[in-house]
């Protein structure tokens, strides 16, 4: 049975939220986000044609789980806390950035699809 999409969004943020809890270790919070929430955010991305405002809302979600996961840093020199970087964010985190990974599997599948051409004899 598939999900409809306003239950996948609820699903999603339930599980977003999860990630901001301190009671689950940061390798958790990383194999949820890997095994859970990406392959539901990327269901289809093979048919998706990716424009810039899309691009730029999958970094923003990008960025906030990342957030959420790795949370706050408290600043050696102040010792007030402040929030990572998107820089700092990619160097703790070290997946491919999403955009990069909708665009791959795009391009494996256009390599599926005109190798059935040969085949088939079109």
């Amino acid at each position: 049975m598939l999900l409809d999409n306003k239950l996948k969004s609820r699903i999603i943020i339930i599980l977003i939220h999860l990630l901001s809890s301190r009671l689950l270790s940061r390798n958790l919070k990383i194999k949820i986000y890997r095994t859970i929430i990406l392959p539901v955010v990327l269901y289809g991305c093979v048919t998706w044609s990716l424009i810039l405002r899309e691009e730029r809302r999958l970094r923003v979600f990008e960025n906030s789980v990342s957030k959420r996961i790795f949370g706050s840093k408290r600043d050696a020199v102040t010792g007030e806390w402040r929030t990572l970087h998107k820089e700092e964010l990619r160097d703790l985190y070290s997946l491919p950035i999403i955009v990069r990974v909708v665009k791959s599997r795009r391009m494996r599948w256009a390599g599926h699809v005109a190798r059935m051409g040969e085949v088939i004899g079109v």
